[in-house]
């Protein structure tokens, strides 16, 4: 899929996941606050692009809604410090990182990976980036998900346990970014089930609003 910010397209490279990202969800899943940042990975056919449907995956039964904020960045190399993490930010955006319930519980009893709960078919609906200038504060960025209109859960970037651009740094530590490569920033607390018929809405006053149905 390309994704356009501002004045430049680019092809999704690699799409990073940080799980257990806001303390209330750590609670909610009854986990660790994490000391470190947790990195799981999607494949970039995953993506989903606005208005297309969502097909519901047939090898699980618990289809869950995990709403997050989404970075694109835009340039290649390793961020060595905060300051230096935001010049690596090209858009920014938000996007559902959908994930099998039931088959991640399932894996995790296991010690196996999560790729079948995680990594689906349609489990990657991104919504269209805004450019991230001056203007753009990483640190206070509120965001909804809303499912058949009512809101399911309601989040802010202040609240990450590791902002944005700690991120940045952590993953410059293990890979040399790329342009094209996506940053899923955690979800916060009120993640929950979908099902087919389901509209499921993503919405901040800097993005706007993004909406996707859940179909068989």
């Amino acid at each position: 899929m390309q994704l356009t910010s501002g004045h430049f397209v680019v092809d999704a490279h690699r799409i990073f996941c940080i799980g257990r990202n806001y303390r209330a969800h750590a609670r909610e899943m009854n986990s660790e606050v994490p000391s470190e940042p947790v990195v799981f990975m999607k494949s970039p056919s995953c993506l989903l692009a606005v208005g297309e449907d969502i097909h519901f995956p047939a090898h699980g039964q618990e289809l869950h809604h995990e709403a997050e904020v989404v970075v694109l960045i835009g340039k290649e190399g390793r961020a060595q410090t905060d300051t230096e993490a935001y010049s690596f930010v090209a858009g920014i955006t938000l996007g559902l990182d959908l994930t099998l319930r039931d088959v991640q519980k399932k894996l995790k009893q296991k010690g196996l990976p999560w790729e079948k709960s995680k990594s689906f078919e349609d489990s990657a609906p991104i919504g269209k980036f805004s450019e991230c200038d001056a203007a753009v504060n990483l640190e206070a960025l509120e965001f909804y998900c809303r499912v058949n209109g009512a809101i399911r859960q309601q989040g802010n970037t202040a609240d990450l346990i590791f902002p944005i651009p700690t991120l940045i740094v952590a993953l410059s530590k293990i890979w040399i970014l790329k342009p094209g490569d996506l940053i899923y920033t955690g979800t916060p607390a009120g993640v929950g089930p979908l099902k087919v018929g389901d509209e499921v809405s993503l919405q901040s006053e800097l993005f706007g609003s993004f909406t996707w149905k859940i179909v068989p």
